[in-house]
């Protein structure tokens, strides 16, 4: 229970990678905050972490790419908990697939406000309040598009590389305030998003050889990753962003 009595809001919380990472930090004591853009699916969520013994567990509805909908994940939390200690931001968008060039500036736009600017902004109505309870832990989910630019996701790849240098940024600007900012950049995991990659065998096999993997991650790979960098464990890493990339090239 090394989250215990911590506070923590997710966004994009209620399939794959987020409520994954909603499950870990839960089970590590943490009191949740999960927001998703459909209520139906905060709800549904809700009731899954429930039904796994997780009672500390409320959320809200929440289009990061609204600045009132931010504020009122934020509120939620203050609201319900008293506090927040830790952000685990995770949504993402991605509206086109082709050629980098040939995608219209307003498709730009969005991924950007959704993927960057949001988290940015969320970071910004989260900071106060862990300075009030001493520091806290921030977590962005990158990709490995980031290092490695995904085929036909030219701007969704950019966007990802954006938020490792967003990390890089706020580590030490937020440091002095005993608030750590590190990411996690997944792979090929199993999810929803990624779901053409990996549910035709043959692709799938296509997919991890040119990968260089032996299979494909887990949200759980990946929530075991984030409940790390958010525990006392990690009080020592900030600026960092870990690959969960099963051994897929990335970096030096």
């Amino acid at each position: 229970m090394a989250l215990a009595g911590k506070v923590a809001a997710v966004t994009a919380a209620t399939d794959g990678i987020g409520l994954a990472v909603a499950a870990g930090l839960g089970r590590a004591g943490a009191r949740l905050v999960l927001s998703s853009r459909r209520a139906e699916h905060v709800e549904a969520a809700l009731a899954r972490l429930r039904a796994l013994g997780l009672e500390h567990v409320t959320g809200c509805v929440c289009h990061v790419g609204r600045a009132a909908d931010r504020e009122a994940l934020v509120q939620k939390a203050l609201d319900t908990y008293g506090g927040i200690d830790i952000l685990v931001s995770n949504a993402a968008t991605n509206p086109v697939m082709g050629s980098t060039l040939e995608a219209e500036e307003e498709v730009w736009e969005k991924i950007f406000q959704v993927n960057v600017t949001a988290a940015a902004m969320l970071i910004r109505l989260v900071v106060p309040h862990m300075e009030k309870r001493g520091g806290g832990s921030i977590v962005l989910v990158s990709s490995l598009a980031g290092y490695r630019p995904f085929p036909a996701l030219g701007p969704y790849s950019v966007s990802k590389a954006a938020l490792l240098g967003l990390v890089k940024a706020l580590g030490p600007e937020l440091r002095p305030l005993r608030i750590r900012v590190n990411g996690v950049a997944p792979g090929l995991i199993r999810t929803r998003f990624s779901r053409a990659l990996w549910q035709d065998e043959p692709t799938l096999q296509r997919v991890m050889a040119a990968m260089g993997i032996d299979r494909p991650g887990t949200p759980e790979d990946v929530a075991g990753v984030v409940t790390f960098l958010c525990s006392p464990a990690a009080a020592y890493v900030t600026g960092e962003t870990v690959v969960v990339a099963g051994g897929a090239a990335s970096r030096l």
